[in-house]
């Protein structure tokens, strides 16, 4: 190999240090297809309770306060479910890859991703406390893909067209807002399908790729 080529090697490492050093590129694809199964999950199961609130309603027995607390908790509980999954995966991802799974490119990722999530949450919280529910699907969308087009820019580019794909669909549940269980199964469950599979098939299939090729 003559000095020109062993520059360019040499250039390309220091590259992936860089990268590696100012990215945290160990999201797990497989996590990205459990959370959207526990998304899918947690909609079907809220669709039927609301299809039984509505049979009671008929019959004038119908809970509102009960309803309100039953899909706060199917929520909870899948909120917690894609949670756990996430980082369960994320740190297995990280000791196959061999990089920390807290380090300033993991914390400046969970800041960017949480600031505009915690905004939105609140948001959410008092919209859920004024009993104004039609629009409460599609700002967990929007805040949430913006979220992850914030925080992009300290992992795979992959995140920054979930967070588009995010935002458009709550954009148009604004307008749909009777549709906001799909639109939101079709958000939190099928896109992130989508998306751990392309995860999975580009980054995770041949585990002799290196973790270093997954930037963009």
């Amino acid at each position: 190999m003559d000095s020109s080529s062993q520059n360019l090697e040499t250039l390309k490492d220091i590259k992936r240090i860089m990268e590696r050093s100012s990215r945290f590129i160990s999201l797990s694809g497989l996590s990205g297809i459990v959370v959207g199964i526990c998304a899918l999950s947690g909609a079907t199961i809220a669709w039927y309770r609301i299809r039984s609130y509505y049979k009671d309603l008929v019959a004038n027995n119908a809970c509102p306060s009960c309803l309100k607390e039953d899909l706060m908790i199917i929520a909870s509980i899948v909120f917690a479910a894609a949670l756990v999954t996430a980082i369960l995966f994320t740190f297995l991802k990280t000791q196959k890859d061999g990089v920390p799974i807290w380090g300033n490119s993991a914390k400046r990722l969970l800041w960017n991703t949480m600031l505009p999530m915690l905004a939105g949450g609140f948001m959410l919280l008092r919209m859920i406390q004024l009993d104004q529910y039609q629009l409460v699907a599609a700002a967990s969308l929007i805040f949430y893909g913006l979220a992850l087009v914030n925080g992009s820019k300290y992992t795979i580019s992959e995140v920054r067209y979930l967070g588009y794909a995010e935002i458009i669909l709550g954009i148009i549940n604004l307008w749909l807002y009777n549709h906001g269980l799909i639109c939101w199964a079709i958000g939190f469950g099928i896109f992130h399908i989508i998306y751990g599979i392309v995860m999975w098939w580009k980054y995770e299939r041949t585990s002799s790729q290196p973790a270093s090729e997954m930037m963009n």
